[in-house]
């Protein structure tokens, strides 16, 4: 994984740097403007140029950017949000270098005349609901014509969580230094940062920091075991799907096929018996179990022994695709989850069927478990409002694998994989093919797949949203994402597999 930072951990760094390396502070600002500079006269090449200073280090990274920018002709406005006094020593220090017309205060209405907008007012310090007189200008920025590029996070933004509490700004790139910080990828502040450009400052390699948080990319699928002279079906991977309902039947159809295309020698789907017609005609390729049923197309609760004996040689197990939230079939999810005895992927209404009882039903598993919820669901698992889930989606992520003593992927187009330990992998996302019915069925395919070849469980939900991801670009470059469905997603696993 690429490291992500918080904004303890970026302080920790610089703080190494400077007292046990011998970087000198003023070096480190130096490279930080410097590379704004440039990264804002390549997107802005012409046209005025205003930049927003706030009184600490993000403020004199803006100044040191604005120097720059005027000793390469450009026409740069610097805009000091409070007095000059009253910031900080290096920020003061860099005042004093600044060519050109002196800044002047920020006023209501000065934005006007900017081609480019250069946030440098907050950074990555800043947590909470901005307070006067910042608030105003974030509104102010916020109303402005012009693009705005952030100075290492966008004011407003929690560059640790992503959260943001009241107003922030919605950019069109942040520059960031050093490394990248975690709350530039996760929702909502991923919808504010824009393109993320990271700028090296010099700091020496190593350090005191051990990023909790990473970026999933794909080397994750060097993990992958692959298929070999020597393979058979049963070691390539053997996934038990149970699932389905009346009227229900695609989800772990999809969850099926998607299991084979990414890589499962041996798949099975174990449904209310009544449906295995509809399973026949759909899947040549995976077996079909008729488990015992209600009479109404629902399994039953008194099915617990044949479930259990029907999963017998599976490597891993994925349960919920297109259960449905009918009383019975849930009661069985509580009977079966604790006493399943191979990893086990648990997705849709085998969710569901764990609101209120999660706790008390997850932590007794002593094989791995990995649950695959939208906010929604996480929502109901936590008893919040799923508002609330994504207005803070890591701290929630985290909260559900500790209690559950599980790894939870939390879907969206920033996923979170988070480990019961507080560690946590973010995909790129940037597939919105992927918003359409069907997909998430796919993706707890996929994981399912990988579990059965034997992957430690965190790398195998990490390549498993990799993968999804990747299939669904794939998928939409024919025709664009709103053409895509969760069959093309399916059809081009094979070549994501291979990216």
């Amino acid at each position: 994984m690429e490291p992500l930072l918080e904004a303890g951990e970026t302080k920790e760094l610089d703080r190494w740097a400077m007292t046990e390396k011998g970087v000198p502070g003023e070096e480190l600002m130096e490279r930080a403007g410097e590379g704004l500079a440039a990264v804002v006269a390549r997107r802005a090449p012409a046209g005025r140029i205003t930049v927003v200073c706030g009184k600490g280090n993000n403020g004199a990274d803006g100044i040191v950017a604005a120097r720059h920018l005027r000793a390469a002709g450009r026409d740069v406005e610097v805009l000091l949000v409070w007095p000059p006094e009253w910031m900080g020593e290096e920020a003061q220090a860099q005042l004093k270098k600044l060519p050109g017309p002196k800044p002047l205060s920020f006023e209501a209405g000065k934005l006007h005349r900017a081609h480019v907008i250069v946030d440098a007012l907050l950074g990555t310090g800043a947590s909470g609901v901005p307070r006067t007189p910042a608030d105003q200008v974030i509104e102010e920025m916020e109303a402005a014509k012009a693009p705005v590029i952030a100075a290492d996070a966008p004011s407003g933004v929690d560059a640790s969580t992503g959260e943001v509490a009241g107003q922030a700004v919605h950019c069109a790139a942040t520059v960031t230094f050093q490394r990248p910080k975690l709350g530039l990828f996760i929702h909502p502040g991923k919808a504010y940062s824009g393109d993320v450009e990271v700028i090296d400052i010099g700091i020496p390699r190593g350090g005191p920091v051990r990023p909790e948080a990473g970026l999933i990319g794909s080397g994750v699928l060097r993990e992958m075991p692959r298929r070999g002279a020597e393979s058979t079906k049963f070691t390539s991977g053997n996934v038990f799907i149970i699932g389905g309902s009346r009227g229900l039947t695609g989800a772990p159809t999809m969850s099926a096929l998607a299991a084979m295309r990414s890589g499962a020698g041996y798949v099975t789907v174990g449904a209310p018996a009544s449906l295995e017609l509809s399973f026949t005609v759909r899947l040549l390729e995976a077996m079909m179990v008729g488990l015992p049923e209600d009479g109404d197309g629902h399994l039953d609760p008194a099915g617990v022994e044949p479930v259990l004996k029907a999963i017998g040689r599976a490597d891993a197990v994925v349960l919920g695709p297109g259960l449905s939230k009918d009383p019975d079939a849930q009661a069985l999810v509580r009977e079966i989850v604790p006493r399943i005895d191979v990893p086990l992927l648990i997705d849709a209404d085998g969710l569901n069927a764990l609101a209120g009882h999660f706790e008390d039903v997850l932590p007794q598993r002593r094989w791995p478990t990995v649950l695959t919820p939208h906010a929604g669901e996480l929502g109901r698992l936590l008893g919040v409002d799923s508002k609330e889930i994504e207005r803070a989606r890591l701290s929630y992520a985290r909260e559900a694998a500790s209690r559950a003593k599980a790894f939870v992927v939390l879907k969206g187009d920033d996923t979170l994989v988070a480990a019961p330990s507080g560690r946590v992998a973010i995909s790129r996302g940037a597939a919105p093919g992927l918003a359409t019915a069907g997909t998430g069925d796919v993706l707890a395919g996929v994981i399912g797949a990988m579990l059965a070849k034997g992957m430690p469980v965190a790398t195998a939900a990490c390549a498993g949203v990799y993968v999804h991801v990747r299939a669904g670009q794939l998928a939409a470059a024919p025709h664009g994402p709103d053409g895509v469905i969760a069959s093309d997603v399916i059809s081009a696993l094979p070549a994501a597999l291979s990216a």
